[in-house]
């Protein structure tokens, strides 16, 4: 098996209605977690690294990690540079290997973020990498990325059409409500503008921040177009509370394969719901990595 390109992942998503969901990494107690589900319910995954996971873990380590697991569990897994802001940190994980690449240059003006993302794509597509972009900007805390409200915005359809024509970016993550975290209050989500946006864009559209967003306003955006749903802040809740409780109930326990592995199984709950949510289950396409 291999590490691939995103692309053929969301594009077989897009023609069939369903999202393939993108867990944000941290560890290998983490990428086992969500691999144990994907292989048990046969679901495409995206596993997403920030910049702040290859600070803790090399990349050429976690990349060793998963092309082992892609081989042991027999299906190709897409690693993906989530949030990335620099064409030559990303130029130099694709030398390393790595298929899809998430250059954000969302909080520079219009023009910048084009400039800035085409460098990438010309870049990238001359290795088989697929590259995702975002316009408008999320709200909200992830790794060292914090954006309060009043630096955030939607993500305008017109400019949408006329970002994705100017820089041939191969998926686009929109602003439609979300926000990195969890929330304060039940998210508004503008599926008018989504569905706007969807009329004039014809790449997969990707929803960041989706987090502790109700299943169903999730499952409204993928029927509406979104072919990648991001889950990173429920995925570290999840495992932290349970070993948080582990200790609660063991305070002289030591053993990282007995508090971890709780850890991993609550883990597991949140990957299996999401995966259900975005329709992905059985969707495993076998002839992908031959194709990448």
């Amino acid at each position: 098996m291999a590490i691939i390109s995103t692309k053929y992942l969301l594009q077989d998503a897009q023609a069939k209605g369903y999202a393939v969901p993108a867990f944000n990494i941290h560890n290998a107690e983490t990428i086992q977690a969500i691999l144990e589900v994907c292989n048990e319910m046969q679901s495409p995954v995206i596993l997403a690294g920030t910049p702040g996971t290859f600070k803790h873990i090399a990349f050429e380590e976690i990349y060793a990690l998963c092309e082992a697991y892609s081989a042991s569990y027999d299906f190709p897994l897409a690693l993906h540079l989530d949030h990335h802001e620099s064409l030559a940190d990303i130029r130099r994980k694709v030398h390393a290997g790595v298929r899809s690449a998430m250059i954000d240059g969302s909080h520079y003006p219009f023009d910048e973020n084009v400039q800035l993302v085409k460098s990438v794509v010309d870049f990238c597509h001359h290795n088989d990498c697929s590259v995702e972009a975002e316009l408008g900007r999320l709200g909200g805390v992830e790794d060292d990325m914090n954006v309060d409200e009043e630096s955030a915005f939607f993500t305008d359809p017109q400019e949408a059409r006329r970002f994705v024509e100017m820089t041939g970016v191969d998926s686009l993550a929109v602003a439609i409500g979300t926000a990195h975290g969890l929330y304060t209050k039940r998210p508004k989500i503008d599926f008018k503008r989504l569905e706007e946006i969807r009329k004039v864009v014809d790449v997969p559209l990707v929803l960041h921040g989706a987090s502790d967003v109700p299943d169903e306003f999730v499952r409204q955006a993928i029927e509406l177009g979104i072919c990648k749903v991001n889950v990173a802040t429920e995925l570290k809740i999840a495992f932290a509370d349970a070993v948080k409780q582990w200790f609660a109930e063991n305070p002289e326990g030591n053993d990282p394969r007995y508090y971890m592995r709780v850890g991993m199984d609550a883990m597991k709950e949140v990957v299996r719901n999401k995966i259900n949510v975005c329709g992905s289950a059985q969707r495993i396409q076998t002839g992908v990595a031959a194709t990448a």
